[in-house]
């Protein structure tokens, strides 16, 4: 069980590379990184510094090349992908800069999917509420070509917060937003981040965005520091 002083995610040594037309190309570089429970940390870097790799590696989506990220206290490099998968269940969500919601399904079925698979006993009931949260109560039955693109990231956000996760993982989420509907997104981002007291981590460009994280790492040559 983790507890406030205990770290929830831990990179160790952390180094991606990958092969480009010019040679081996170095992403990540001997990066350590400690994140704790219920902070808001945003990653900050140019565009190609590697912040979405990165975003990757601490969810477990990627494989670094060398060194290796503890999840809940789980060392994922010793897991298969089925079981990095069993472990993010139910404690992980993920927000991105393009939706991702299934088009077929209408907004209240795209949150709910994420629940069922889980066997969440009150999937319809708990999505219904977190829906209802993001404002979206009237947009239920609605698909995705039906809905603008703020209300397309709510539901997004309503998927990712509906199963209560300790962590969200949040990758440009306004980028693709204007920004009078981004403002709305960010708020709601953070009124829900901070009632379920969610682990925030957020790969952004937008310095008004990321002030409002507790920490804030820039990433830079394969390396972050303290913004």
């Amino acid at each position: 069980m983790l507890n406030s002083s205990q770290p929830i995610i831990k990179a160790f040594q952390l180094a991606k590379q990958v092969q480009a037309p010019e040679g081996l190309l170095t992403i990540l570089n001997e990066l350590d990184l400690k994140l704790y429970p219920g902070e808001a940390v945003a990653i900050l870097g140019a565009s190609g510094s590697g912040k979405s790799t990165l975003l990757g590696l601490l969810a477990g989506i990627d494989n670094p090349t060398a060194g290796h990220v503890e999840l809940f206290n789980t060392d994922l490099q010793k897991l298969t992908e089925d079981e990095r998968a069993i472990l993010r269940a139910g404690k992980v969500g993920f927000v991105f800069q393009f939706f991702h919601l299934l088009p077929s399904l209408t907004a209240l079925e795209n949150v709910m999917l994420p629940l069922e698979l889980t066997r969440h006993k009150q999937a319809k009931k708990m999505a219904m509420e977190t829906l209802e949260q993001v404002g979206l109560t009237h947009r239920l039955h609605h698909t995705p070509q039906q809905l603008s693109g703020g209300e397309q990231q709510r539901v997004a956000l309503a998927r990712a917060f509906a199963s209560q996760p300790k962590i969200l993982f949040a990758d440009e989420p306004t980028g693709n937003l204007d920004q009078a509907t981004g403002q709305i997104i960010i708020n709601l981002l953070f009124s829900l981040k901070a009632q379920l007291n969610t682990t925030l981590v957020l790969v952004t460009h937008d310095v008004n965005l990321a002030a409002r994280c507790d920490k804030r790492y820039v990433l830079n040559k394969g390396k972050v520091t303290v913004g």
